[in-house]
């Protein structure tokens, strides 16, 4: 039985898609796939994958958003587990096997995030509370902050990690029917969070593992497209979870422009 399904998305980032696949090449202790869903790239990502050694590479003829890529990914893997990973991400040796031996010492944790860093050791606030406006507010202000370092520092059970570098029990994430493909882009993982915490299970950060997340390679391809898409999905994030304040949100944006 394979031990866990890694499972990349890939949009026109194929420098960053090389060098993530060149850290999976070192040996791991646990069995594991690696599946590349390509989101309709331009930049030949998909025939850079197929040249690592046990890739297997499912090409879609659009792109139809990340959270859709990730639900075919699950749909043509098997692993026990699965671990969604950027392509903008680089995986240390035995960081996997780290994360797995979380699952198998928590029984009622059901996703392990690590801490994320860049390429310069700098931590990103990869985790926090249910989104809402005044924990969005709250985690805006504690990015800015100094306190980014010392937070990240800390084992916890926040209410979500970032999908960048999320690992999850198949159970778990079959559970809930996969991410919501309302979600095209961002916010995805919260949202899928929040439908497992639903079930009663926890969602674990684990700092003593770290893991490189070079930010936004394919969003800075098109920024433009990128924040109409978080404005889309944050949209619709208020829509399911905080419909109330929906409509406030769209006022907000719409008055600063950005709708």
């Amino acid at each position: 039985m394979t031990a866990v399904s890694i499972i990349i998305v890939s949009f026109n980032a194929q420098a960053d898609l090389a060098r993530c696949l060149e850290s999976l090449q070192a040996p791991a202790a646990a069995g594991h796939e690696i599946v590349v869903v390509d989101n309709a790239s331009s930049d030949g990502s998909a025939d850079v994958a197929r040249r690592f050694t046990g890739v297997r590479v499912v090409e879609l003829p659009a792109n139809s958003g990340f959270a859709h890529a990730n639900n075919v990914g699950l749909a043509v893997t098997r692993g026990t587990n699965v671990l969604l990973l950027n392509s903008d991400t680089v995986v240390p040796r035995g960081a996997i096997d780290r994360l797995l031996a979380e699952l198998d010492r928590n029984p009622d944790v059901a996703v392990v995030g690590p801490r994320l860093v860049d390429g310069n050791g700098r931590a990103e606030l990869s985790f926090g509370r249910m989104i809402g406006p005044f924990n969005e507010a709250r985690q805006k202000r504690l990015s800015r902050s100094g306190a980014v370092d010392a937070v990240t520092r800390r084992r916890q059970y926040p209410d979500w990690v970032s999908g960048a570098c999320l690992l999850v029990r198949r159970s778990d994430a079959e559970a809930v029917g996969g991410l919501d493909e309302r979600f095209f882009m961002y916010t995805e993982d919260v949202d899928f969070c929040a439908a497992i915490r639903a079930r009663g299970r926890r969602i674990l950060f684990a700092p003593e593992i770290e893991v490189v997340h070079l930010r936004g390679r394919s969003a800075a391809s098109a920024p433009a497209a990128t924040r109409a898409a978080y404005r889309r999905s944050q949209i619709a994030f208020y829509e399911k979870h905080h419909p109330a304040w929906a409509p406030m949100l769209k006022l907000y944006l719409r008055i600063r422009g950005q709708l």
